[in-house]
């Protein structure tokens, strides 16, 4: 019966886990021989077309791609000018079930490099 409430706990705290990224800290750094525009422009229809909502905005350093989340938050992936075309952030938070292998939203964002 003491074994209830320590697997209470310990299953909550793997749970909150997956949560437990800093939020200001990119999922995943890349680079790219794109600008901003021509990468912002493979990603849209990309993502617009598995079924995913998606809004760009763009400044004058680059774009950001957020895609609105119905269970945890918004992913966001932002391109900024570089050198020799564009680095791009993505800030996406897993759920820990799904943190094993890469998701839709991070496959996209690689396929367009």
């Amino acid at each position: 019966m003491r074994l209830l409430p320590l697997f209470a706990m310990t299953s909550a705290a793997v749970v909150l886990a997956g949560c437990a990224s800093a939020p200001n800290n990119p999922s995943l750094v890349m680079q790219t021989r794109k600008t901003p525009a021509q990468y912002a422009d493979c990603v849209m229809p990309k993502l617009q077309s598995s079924d995913q909502t998606a809004t760009v905005s763009q400044s004058q350093r680059g774009y950001r791609i957020v895609v609105t989340s119905k269970v945890a938050a918004d992913n966001v992936l932002e391109a900024y000018k570089a050198p020799n075309g564009g680095k791009v952030f993505l800030y996406e938070r897993h759920l820990l079930a799904s943190s094993f292998a890469p998701s839709h939203f991070e496959k996209t964002a690689q396929d367009c490099l």
